[in-house]
């Protein structure tokens, strides 16, 4: 009865997904087949997410074998035109800023009793970087990757909900008049082609653990600027990103079986979830509102909140904002690229995480 019960439960969660999936547009091509996903995991006898069942195939060889994020990485990195980033380096430095709420979370997760791994796990949420946190947490604590990838999911869905309020709370409508200059010309071919091999040799040598995810990344942005492979770009970028997003919504829901994700645990991580996407935001507006004071009001700081991985989307909403404000102001350019550059660092923080969270575990311990 118990069991019917929490089933019936979780089908309704599944439905609150595809109706905000439908109904209100938030993030269709995730949402919509995680909350399928929850369906068919749910339905009582069905076996679908039991051993041998369709959904529990997908996670064993789809997500416990990194082929699913790693893929999707692929697709987002040929989706990536880092040329904004590139003519203003400087702009990654907001985009590290975005990852701020990654620390925020991790003691918030430790004083709430999580172990050190697990609460790293938890932590890369605030990356806001679905694929990233899959594999942190399949990694280190594998038995929160359900509720951790659709926390990540289903807030990263939600960013406008919580953008919006919070750059109006945190920046005045002076700050929020500020304008940009006018992006300068875009960078040669050739510094576009040589950028993603860089980065990826770059981070690669700093934090070996992540050099699955940014490779993959950078493969694919490589695959889009070099102009000499444009059918697996656009192959990349179209079909693949598509099966793979489906795949990996359905195998994300999957996890979502009433057994398994009805328990005080899940409604922790979702509620730290919740302070690692609010804190990263709010850092970064706070960066960028220190950035305002610096530069005597030529930066706008609604692009401090662009830093997290929730791309287009907080690029879109801070541009929005700025032109509510003013009609002529033209923050889009510096939202994407700083957008952009959130992809980067939200991979590249994964990786140190990776790399180095074990290391230092062993000498504290």
């Amino acid at each position: 009865m118990w069991q019917l019960a929490g089933n019936l439960l979780m089908m309704g969660v599944g439905i609150v997904l595809i109706y905000l999936a439908i109904a209100k547009g938030y993030e269709p091509l995730l949402l919509l087949p995680i909350g399928f996903g929850a369906l068919l995991a749910n339905v009582p006898h069905g076996g679908l997410a039991s051993p041998g069942g369709l959904l529990h195939l997908l996670r064993v060889y789809g997500i416990e074998t990194e082929i699913l994020p790693a893929l999707l990485f692929v697709g987002i990195g040929a989706m990536c035109d880092f040329s904004g980033l590139i003519a203003h380096p400087s702009l990654l430095a907001l985009a590290f800023a975005g990852q701020l709420g990654i620390f925020v979370t991790l003691n918030l997760a430790l004083l709430m009793g999580f172990s050190p791994l697990e609460a790293s796990s938890i932590s890369i949420i605030g990356a806001m970087d679905g694929p990233t946190a899959i594999i942190v947490t399949k990694r280190f604590a594998p038995h929160l990757l359900g509720p951790v990838a659709v926390s990540a999911y289903s807030y990263m869905s939600m960013v406008p909900l919580l953008q919006t309020p919070l750059s109006r709370l945190i920046t005045t409508k002076g700050e929020r008049l500020a304008r940009m200059e006018i992006p300068g010309e875009e960078p040669p071919s050739r510094l576009r082609v040589v950028f993603p091999i860089a980065v990826f040799l770059a981070s690669s040598l700093i934090a070996s653990q992540g050099a699955l995810l940014m490779g993959c990344l950078m493969l694919g942005n490589l695959m889009k600027e070099c102009g000499v492979v444009k059918r697996l770009h656009e192959t990349a970028e179209r079909e693949l990103e598509d099966i793979t997003l489906l795949l990996l919504g359905l195998s994300i829901g999957g996890t979502m079986e009433a057994g398994a994700f009805l328990n005080p645990t899940t409604v922790m991580v979702f509620a730290l979830g919740l302070a690692a996407f609010t804190s990263s935001i709010i850092l970064g507006l706070v960066v960028g509102k220190i950035l305002h004071l610096l530069t005597r009001g030529r930066f706008n700081p609604l692009l401090g909140a662009c830093g997290i991985s929730a791309f287009p989307i907080a690029a879109r909403v801070a541009h929005l904002l700025g032109r509510r404000e003013d009609p002529d102001n033209w923050l889009l350019p510096y939202a994407l690229a700083i957008n952009m550059g959130g992809q980067i660092a939200s991979v590249a923080a994964g990786g140190a995480i990776l790399t180095y969270a074990p290391a230092i575990l062993s000498m504290l311990g």
